[in-house]
């Protein structure tokens, strides 16, 4: 039974995709608002069928905003879709898997490219979208975890949030705000996920995508918690490093109060800000 459940909604996902793809494509290729909107109300459906119950904490960032989010997976794409209209920014090996890849460009994703000088495109290409008032989202772990813990995060793509806005701008520089933000896996069937469970469905290390796709519309429903953390900038932090270390440890509190309570969450959040922030050690720049 579950099987041909699993079967019938992942044919519903199918039709449904194939139904809107074209009206994406066509409001990409004019620029047009719906480009924006429409992804919110897809990846709604597609929570729905999978059966992602998502709980918000918080609320998103107005304008242009850099959202700093743990990486569990390819279903962090749709849990986050469903937050506020935004686009994400990925290695450019995502841009060429079959099928997924074609779903991330009809999001407007930014794919980023290793050469470091086509790095620095990129990088523009993120500032001028976020300067357009655009919420784009950003993994800086650089892969994704098992859904218990949360990977040092990497700085380099933080400098995105600072904008040239040119010699005639009153200000040279603007920072736009960096929001951390916290997703946990923390339900299955209405009970609590345990820590052995929960790494069947984040999606990480050498696992193949196909298989794990179906066995989450086999094994739903699935309790998320996504919270919201206040913004910040890189003025405000002091440097972009320090941003960096400051959302990683705003992220990390927010995944163990979600799996663990907020005393839980008080104890690591006092250790990393007021014991002080790791340091970090020299980092090459990151490409991807």
């Amino acid at each position: 039974m579950a099987t041909l459940r699993a079967a019938w909604l992942i044919f519903i996902f199918l039709f449904v995709t194939l139904l809107l793809a074209p009206v994406q494509v066509i409001a990409v290729r004019l620029d047009l608002g719906l480009a924006r909107r429409l992804p919110k109300a897809y990846h709604r459906g597609v929570c729905r069928l999978i059966g992602l119950k998502v709980s918000l904490v918080g609320a998103p960032a107005s304008g242009g905003v850099l959202m700093a989010a743990n990486h569990l997976g390819w279903m962090d794409i749709p849990i986050l879709s469903t937050v506020a209209p935004l686009s994400f920014v990925a290695k450019q090996e995502v841009g060429a898997w079959a099928f997924f890849g074609t779903l991330a460009r009809l999001q407007r994703t930014i794919f980023i490219r290793r050469e470091r000088a086509k790095a620095a495109e990129d990088r523009d290409t993120i500032r001028r979208r976020l300067a357009a008032g655009e919420a784009l989202v950003i993994f800086p772990e650089g892969t994704s975890s098992d859904g218990n813990r949360v990977f040092p995060f990497k700085s380099s793509l933080f400098s995105a949030a600072e904008l040239d806005l040119g010699e005639d701008a009153e200000h040279h520089l603007r920072h736009v705000p960096v929001q951390p933000v916290s997703i946990a896996y923390v339900g299955l069937h209405g009970m609590p996920m345990g820590r052995e469970t929960r790494p069947f469905f984040a999606w990480y290390g050498d696992m193949e995508l196909v298989p794990h796709f179906w066995e989450a519309f086999w094994m739903g429903p699935i309790d998320v918690v996504v919270e919201l953390h206040t913004p910040l900038t890189i003025a405000e932090a002091g440097d972009r490093k320090r941003l960096a270390a400051i959302v990683e440890a705003t992220v990390r509190a927010g995944v163990i109060r979600a799996l663990h309570g907020p005393k839980a969450a008080a104890e690591i959040r006092n250790e990393e800000l007021i014991g002080g922030l790791r340091e970090e050690e020299p980092e090459a720049e990151e490409t991807a």
